[in-house]
């Protein structure tokens, strides 16, 4: 069993998925993308070390409403919060929910890879 955290990327813009992981492959991050809401859950193992970067606008369900359907889970991994229409009622929405950050797109590459690894 391979228990080497995981960057789990969920995001539904596909170059933003490969980008991030591409990102994530260049340091020796572990990382799967998936490209919504439903098909991250339907992975979804609460023993698996790792973090989730997570995007808030997408289709079916939002990255926000996927962290508060998490927190009801009794062990989940921290969440950093990407999006490229944010507000700061959506930030403090995100934050309350236990984000560990809120970066909005485009992101500097070494801002995001520093909240990964606080994460």
């Amino acid at each position: 069993m391979n228990n080497q955290p995981t960057v789990f990327i969920v995001d539904d813009d596909k170059e933003v998925r490969e980008a991030i992981g591409m990102l994530m492959d260049s340091v020796g991050l572990p990382n799967e993308s998936f490209d919504s809401a439903w098909a991250f859950l339907s992975c979804f193992d609460p023993t698996k070390p790792g973090c989730l970067v997570l995007d808030v606008r997408m289709r079916q369900m939002s990255g926000l409403e996927l962290q508060e359907r998490l927190q009801e889970e009794p062990m989940h991994p921290p969440i950093i919060i990407i999006t490229g229409h944010g507000d700061v009622p959506m930030a403090v929405r995100a934050v309350k929910n236990g984000a560990t950050d809120f970066i909005e797109k485009p992101f500097n590459d070494q801002a995001l890879l520093d909240a990964v690894h606080r994460a």
